[in-house]
């Protein structure tokens, strides 16, 4: 009990200050995103723009990169979203989509593809931590965070995935701190899909409503 309250102390001693702001934007984007307040690009513009560098220094180049694509996300939402200023999910210039399952099949395939190949040439050429953790968490991050700024429905279903295999990763590379925001991404992103999923049956009521309405004063 002794070691184990000793690794705990240690861990926390590595912490830095930077990671500690990070992993305190990073949780007030997803709240905010949950909520789908505009502020919540805000918030992961600046975790992201911090985790490009912790990650770099220990050995996640993978993850680097996809904070640097977390950058450029931040802002693409952002302009996603600016439409209806983060308001109400039923306002009709953002709705919540679905994807097939043939799309979902893809996507998925895709994912599973390209972590391979960038996890072989990692684990070839470069001194890459975790290389195929490292690629599938930083491949199926791109595609779900795209389903996000797109308001697909399913991105909470893929974020449990990714989200569960990041802690992993990050537990490896002594980053117990971010390992544990996952693991608060975790429950937050089940808590998500309840709250977007009668969010979205209500705007398919709505549109079913008025797609009746206008074939009455078509009539």
């Amino acid at each position: 009990m002794t070691e184990f309250t000793s690794n705990i102390q240690q861990a926390a001693a590595a912490m830095s200050g930077w990671e500690v702001l990070a992993v305190v934007l990073g949780l007030a984007y997803l709240l905010l995103a949950m909520r789908n307040n505009i502020l919540c690009w805000y918030a992961a513009l600046g975790s992201s723009t911090i985790y490009v560098f912790l990650f770099w220094d220990v050995s996640l180049p993978m993850e680097s990169a996809l904070s640097v694509y977390y950058v450029v996300m931040a802002v693409y939402g952002w302009w996603q979203w600016r439409g209806n200023g983060g308001a109400a999910l039923l306002d009709n210039t953002r709705l919540i989509q679905r994807w097939t399952v043939s799309r979902h099949a893809l996507v998925i395939g895709g994912v599973l593809l390209l972590s391979a190949g960038s996890g072989y040439l990692l684990e070839s050429y470069t001194s890459a931590a975790r290389p195929y953790l490292d690629s599938f968490t930083t491949w199926g991050a791109l595609v779900t965070t795209w389903m996000v700024a797109k308001k697909v429905l399913e991105n909470w279903l893929y974020w449990i995935v990714v989200d569960s295999a990041a802690i992993v990763l990050y537990v490896d590379r002594e980053l117990y701190l971010t390992a544990l925001l996952m693991a608060v991404y975790v429950v937050l992103v089940i808590i998500g899909w309840f709250q977007w999923l009668p969010l979205y049956q209500e705007q398919q009521r709505q549109r079913a409503q008025d797609t009746a309405a206008e074939g009455q004063y078509s009539c």
